[in-house]
């Protein structure tokens, strides 16, 4: 892990610096006792016994990983309708004040085939526990099982962590959520929740900087939000076979939106779904800081992929593949952290990461 960690970017047999040395790295990724399970435990026990905050952020995401030249690969599959690969699906702890410090959750998928002969209708009435999307509600609760011992955690997703079995799961087990809302639900009343909380009055607004984004050629600008929230009832979907499920849930809406965007551009606007006491507006924003973070499992995708060249690899099975991205997932979380750690606080002492000089 020291050798790829100096050289994230190159194979083993260069970052290990000499043929015998990457022999043995390969006899050691091939032992029975080298699993994912242990090398994750060990990751979380040297986090765990550091950790100090209170208060995590459990940020779940999942990215695509392309093997699509690796065809002999033995046990690949699809990522999607059109390349061969595994999805990644991770879960990072991050402080509330944007520092990455731990992957809690990982785990990887690959489709036997590249298309699904069911109708959209058939994919809806399945139960939650026979789809993909049933990683978000396993991954929540495995989260919450190897967090840190007397640590609160506030999990965060975006649009596709939108789920109504998620939310059921997560109130009856007295979790804590920010999700950014993909679905305009029902009210019991039979009320669409968007158009509720946009009549409702302002509490506020809030400037928030907007980085260049490169892709659609606009530059870095100052965005001023007009802040909403209220507390509103969401009703199950139809459908729904799932027993265990209430007939409706109380959640909070928290939602930002930009009235007067510059021409050309499209206006921000989130909808947070959230079930943190709303008090008043500094819990509002405070909703609207914790999800701001999620953007930090964005730039993890980012070391993984183009610091740490996962798509890269060769290994002549899933299985070691899956393994090799376990161990550059771990890299990436100390890359991450060692870059927001210097950021956001230069003063801290290095004694956080590093043991007293024996020399």
């Amino acid at each position: 892990m020291s050798d790829l960690a100096k050289e994230p970017e190159k194979s083993i047999w260069l970052a290990t610096g000499s043929h015998a040395n990457a022999k043995a790295a390969y006899r050691m990724i091939g032992k029975e006792e080298f699993t994912k399970e242990n090398i994750l435990t060990a990751h979380q026990t040297a986090t765990n016994n550091r950790n100090q905050d209170n208060t995590l952020l459990a940020i779940q995401d999942t990215t695509s990983v392309n093997y699509d030249t690796h065809k002999k690969m033995v046990g690949l599959g699809y990522n999607c309708d059109k390349s061969l690969g595994i999805n990644v699906h991770s879960c990072l702890l991050v402080t509330p004040g944007g520092i990455p410090i731990e992957l809690v959750d990982q785990s990887t998928t690959t489709r036997e085939t590249n298309s699904d002969p069911r109708s959209p209708h058939q994919k809806q009435k399945r139960n939650i526990q026979n789809k993909e999307s049933n990683r978000w509600l396993k991954t929540m609760q495995t989260a919450q099982t190897n967090a840190p011992k007397n640590t609160q955690l506030i999990h965060i997703a975006d649009r596709e962590g939108d789920i109504y079995q998620w939310y059921n799961l997560a109130i009856g087990s007295n979790q804590r959520f920010v999700i950014r809302a993909k679905h305009d639900r029902l009210t019991p009343e039979g009320t669409h929740i968007w158009e509720e909380v946009v009549r409702s009055k302002p509490h506020g607004q809030i400037k928030l900087l907007v980085p260049q984004n490169p892709k659609t050629q606009t530059k870095e600008r100052e965005a001023i939000l007009t802040l909403r929230y209220i507390t509103i009832q969401i009703q199950c979907p139809q459908n729904r076979s799932e027993a265990e499920l209430v007939s409706s849930l109380t959640i909070d809406l928290v939602n930002v939106a930009e009235a007067d965007a510059p021409l050309g551009v499209e206006p921000l606007e989130w909808m947070l779904i959230t079930n943190l006491d709303l008090n008043c507006c500094g819990d509002a924003l405070l909703v609207v800081g914790y999800y701001r973070q999620r953007w930090k499992i964005e730039r993890f995708h980012f070391v993984l992929k183009s610091g740490c060249r996962i798509e890269e690899l060769q290994q002549h099975s899933v299985d070691r593949i899956e393994l090799m991205v376990l161990l550059y997932l771990l890299i990436s979380v100390h890359i991450m952290m060692l870059t927001y750690l210097s950021r956001l606080c230069p003063d801290r002492s290095c004694e956080l990461l590093f043991c007293e000089s024996s020399g």
